[in-house]
């Protein structure tokens, strides 16, 4: 028996134990409430295979979205399980964007949502100088359970300057991400002293003499990493890895720090950033920005020529970074081989090919990616888009951010207290699920690719022959995007799995604090470490939990940012026709990817009965004509025309053009035939 069959085997026997399981009624269980439309409620529990069903006067005031305990009641006519939420444990959202009714006594608020739930009731003195009829955000401060209606208070009046600024700060709400900072959080901030002190360098490796520089993206702000360089007597390099000290300002138990962990993430759409920490903290006292001295974390390594690492120190430094650079710099360092500071950077750039090319060797998995960016006027509106690929000078940092993550995983991971693990924040990444793996293979197999599936290491080095073999090949987009999909996601554990995906036994992120709430707890754990005195924390994998969450819904937030800004600039071009790619293929249609500009559209199986009626084959992820067999495979390339952009659905639709013989519809009438030669 192979690893993929003992696989399918394991989960054969756990999904039979899952269906005994959703037979057993009165048990309390723990999931998701999902709120449809028409208002009635879901709940998913992880361990079932079927949710359960929740009518409205169960809820028990929970909210779509909320983490909520159930009982299961009842098994209806269909041998669906209903249940009633026992309890509330964690609030998806608890500030709401909508409009207030106000009155001589007392307001209304009445949420923007298609999720049904009751309106907010806000003492006029909560209304915080909100009129009637403003739109406003209002955050739940508490809802008795003799009371019919919930209490609020208005957090602010939403001056948008335009819809689309209105629709990115919904956006943000509805998936639980606060617009401003609590008051104590902001004050707190301010009591921070802007200078370094003295008795504080004292206590760190001192750094500032050695050159150093930042590289970052051209808008950013916050740069929490930098690169130091310097030669060693005995032949060898010292490659310092710096990140913004930001434990060192952000003390467990403050308003500051409950305000960054609500987040855990920065969340960033195409016209703005909303920061973990305020700006005071992100772009000012943590940004390590040139010239001036900072307080950091690092990893100094000790590397060959051949890139191997002799030896590494972490500790508390202060840096001064010596160049602020950014990506298209460098990049024009490494092509032309001149430019400031050339010879650090040829020979960091040269180091971390090298890493590159041991890591791929050790079995991570080479998938290429790319990153739509929006070109937008002054008032956010998309006037282009801009597709980025990843470069050397983009792989240059990475590879360092690699290195310096696995480094403190690893030292992390070899203490013991009495005898058990430490608690760690380590980011693991699944190996792939038979359920969506064993499709793709076959389907692979038909562009002639084949997959060793004895082992995980076989797999992983299969997927990396076939990406290498399709490049500028018809199938590349297809099997590039087919196979990132039947990866699992990456989450934060205390549980170490390893990290299938960069075939590393042990990893974390340590790397960017400034952003991401996982990274300061593991500066907390390290620095325990470091002063002999780790601390287990108990409520470690909870907080590995609420951060998995909060980046799902970051990234949930950045893609239906990112689907509105292609709605909104594909709304200059209702009508035209463009070269599209085939990106997804369902029963009612298929999606498609325009070439110039990576804006997706479905073109509905309606639309296509003019032509033939078509029928899905899945496996082939393809609709076929019944009549004619014409396909539309994923990954084929078809012209489309714009015919419809709705921005409060954030759809495109799509229409197929034509492009065809008359040969290949004979079953076509004839008037239909001069129809489409006409076309």
């Amino acid at each position: 028996m192979n690893w993929l069959s003992s696989k399918v085997n394991n989960h054969m026997g756990r999904k039979n134990s899952q269906k005994k399981k959703s037979r057993t009624g009165g048990q309390s269980l723990t999931g998701i409430l999902d709120v449809s439309r028409s208002g009635m409620g879901f709940v998913v529990v992880e361990s079932l295979h079927q949710d359960i069903i929740v009518k409205p006067n169960h809820f028990n005031q929970a909210f779509h979205g909320d983490k909520v305990k159930i009982r299961v009641i009842r098994e209806n006519k269909n041998g669906r399980s209903e249940g009633e939420v026992m309890d509330i444990l964690e609030r998806k959202q608890v500030e709401f964007i909508g409009h207030i009714e106000v009155t001589k006594d007392f307001a209304f608020f009445i949420p923007d949502t298609d999720k049904k739930m009751p309106d907010i009731f806000v003492p006029v003195s909560a209304l915080n100088q909100a009129k009637d009829g403003d739109r406003v955000v209002v955050r739940m401060i508490g809802w008795s359970r003799n009371e019919k209606n919930p209490h609020g208070t208005v957090v602010s009046i939403l001056k948008a300057e335009s819809e689309n600024d209105y629709a990115m700060k919904e956006l943000l709400v509805s998936h639980g991400f606060p617009l401003e900072f609590p008051e104590e959080a902001i004050e707190e901030t301010e009591r921070i002293p802007d200078l370094i002190g003295a008795d504080e360098i004292q206590k760190r490796k001192d750094m500032r003499e050695i050159l150093t520089f930042t590289i970052d993206p051209a808008d950013a702000k916050d740069f929490d990493d930098a690169i130091s360089i310097r030669k060693l007597k005995n032949g060898n390099w010292e490659v310092g890895v710096h990140i913004a000290d930001v434990s060192h300002y952000v003390e467990p138990g403050t308003e500051l720090d409950h305000a960054a962990y609500e987040r855990a993430t920065s969340v960033y759409l195409p016209d703005r950033v909303l920061p973990m920490l305020p700006e005071r903290i992100s772009n000012e006292l943590c940004s390590l920005r040139p010239h001036e001295d900072k307080l950091t974390f690092s990893c100094i390594f000790q590397v060959n020529s051949k890139a191997e690492i002799k030896q590494y120190w972490t500790g508390r430094t202060v840096i001064h970074s010596n160049h602020r650079f950014t990506y298209e710099d460098v990049q024009d360092i490494i092509e032309s081989e001149k430019g400031l500071y050339d010879e650090e950077i040829l020979l960091l750039n040269g180091l971390a090919q090298k890493l590159r090319k041991i890591r791929f060797k050790e079995g991570a998995i080479n998938f290429s990616s790319q990153e739509v960016r929006f070109k937008l006027d002054d008032k956010g509106t998309p006037i282009g888009i801009v597709v980025k690929e990843s470069r050397e000078s983009h792989q240059l940092i990475e590879e360092f951010m690699l290195l310096a993550n696995r480094s403190i995983a690893e030292q992390v991971g070899k203490i013991k207290v009495n005898q058990k693990n430490l608690p760690f924040p380590y980011r693991i990444h699944d190996q792939p699920g038979e359920e969506k793996l064993l499709p793709f293979i076959d389907f692979a197999r038909k562009y002639g690719h084949h997959f060793d599936i004895q082992s995980p290491e076989g797999i992983a080095n299969s997927f990396n022959t076939m990406l290498k073999s399709v490049q500028g090949k018809p199938e590349q987009h297809v099997l590039e995007q087919l196979g990132i999909r039947t990866m699992a996601k990456a989450i934060y554990s205390t549980e170490n799995i390893g990290h299938y995906g960069l075939a590393f036994e042990q990893y974390t992120h340590f790397t960017s604090p400034i952003r991401r709430y996982p990274d300061v707890l593991v500066h907390r754990v390290l620095t325990d470490v470091l002063a002999g005195i780790p601390k287990p924390d108990k409520k470690m994998e909870e907080k590995c939990r609420h951060c998995s969450e909060r980046e799902r819904a970051a990234m949930e937030t950045e893609r239906a940012a990112n689907k509105y800004k292609q709605v909104e600039y594909m709304k200059n071009f209702l009508g035209e026709e463009f070269d599209a790619i085939i990106s997804g293929v369902a029963s009612f249609g298929f999606w498609a990817e325009t070439v110039e500009h990576k804006c997706e559209g479905l073109i509905s199986a309606v639309s296509l009965l003019e032509y033939d009626e078509f029928r899905h084959v899945e496996t082939d992820y393809c609709l076929v004509g019944r009549r004619s067999g014409r396909t539309f495979r994923m990954g084929d390339r078809v012209r489309i025309r714009v015919i419809a952009a709705n921005l409060t659905k954030r759809q495109l639709d799509f229409e197929w053009v034509l492009g065809i013989t008359q040969d290949d519809l004979p079953e076509l009438s004839r008037k239909k035939k001069s129809k489409l030669k006409k076309s």
